[in-house]
């Protein structure tokens, strides 16, 4: 029997949970009492909680075969790693800001000025890339009071929505990166432990997928049932089958984005439609 994979996962915060969320939809179901250092789940994945900044550290160095963390602490690392999947949660931007009353509107105003960060490397590699000379200042956290205190002239962090920078009196200069949370693995164990990982990519990709789609089911007139399927940009062409002893009717069955849910309710009320149901879907492969 081969040995398990070594999976990284966040020990805490809501990345943490959203992670194991995923995971257990995808099989992977980790009991409570068992989250605290490593545990074995089915015999086959060794999940290992550490510190999501830290993840990036264990895959590279093979500590851990996979890893889940945020796209921006891989590129903070400079990981030697391979990007698997991407998530769709944790979702957050790097971003550059100055205070609201500062005569700094463009970057190039920047040179010889001090940046504030908790991304010290992504920081200097993004100024350099564009050829201003800047000093960068490292910091373990909040960093918006930097430029309020005489730290710096501006900062570098992560928001979600930006309203904490506008509650600190900062307005973003630029957007540095885009982030999000994924799935990474070791570059050795690409390898050496392709046939789990590939399934562990296959497993988590089906939930993800599943997640944006519902399953519709619906009694249709046959006289309309050209309408329906006109209404319906699902994933595949809908099922149609005959219902026993009505001949004038079918029952049709469609996979669809759950963006479309509201709009197409009434849109097939007006078809004539019966029976209509909107089901969730656990996992879908493709």
């Amino acid at each position: 029997m081969s040995a398990p994979l070594k999976i990284a996962v966040p020990n805490k915060g809501r990345l943490s949970e959203q992670a194991l969320e995923l995971l257990s939809k995808a099989g992977l179901h980790v009991p409570l009492h068992a989250r605290s250092l490593l545990a074995d789940v089915n015999g086959q994945w060794r999940l290992l909680f550490v510190r999501t900044q830290d993840i990036p550290e264990y895959v590279a160095t093979g500590s851990a075969d996979a890893g889940i963390t945020g796209l921006d602490l891989v590129a903070e690392h400079g990981a030697s790693v391979e990007t698997l999947l991407k998530m769709g949660f944790g979702r957050c931007r790097l971003v550059l800001a100055v205070p609201r009353l500062s005569q700094i509107k463009q970057l190039s105003q920047l040179q010889g000025q001090r940046i504030a960060t908790v991304f010290p490397n992504l920081t200097a590699r993004f100024f350099k890339e564009r050829s201003v000379n800047v000093a960068v200042i490292p910091l373990s956290g909040a960093t918006e009071v930097a430029p309020h205190v005489g730290v710096a002239e501006a900062i570098v962090d992560l928001v979600e929505t930006g309203s904490t920078l506008q509650q600190n009196g900062l307005v973003e200069l630029e957007t540095m990166l885009q982030s999000e949370a994924v799935l990474i693995a070791n570059n050795l164990s690409l390898h050496t432990q392709k046939a789990l990982l590939d399934e562990l990519q296959a497993a988590l990709k089906s939930v993800l997928d599943a997640k944006a789609r519902r399953y519709l089911m619906v009694n249709v007139p046959r006289s309309q049932l050209e309408s329906v399927k006109a209404l319906l940009p699902g994933v595949t062409a809908p099922t149609v089958m005959n219902l026993l002893g009505r001949e004038d009717w079918v029952a049709l069955h469609a996979v669809v984005h759950e963006s479309e849910v509201n709009r197409l309710i009434p849109a097939l009320k007006r078809c004539g439609v019966e029976g209509l149901l909107i089901l969730p879907i656990e996992r879908m492969v493709s």
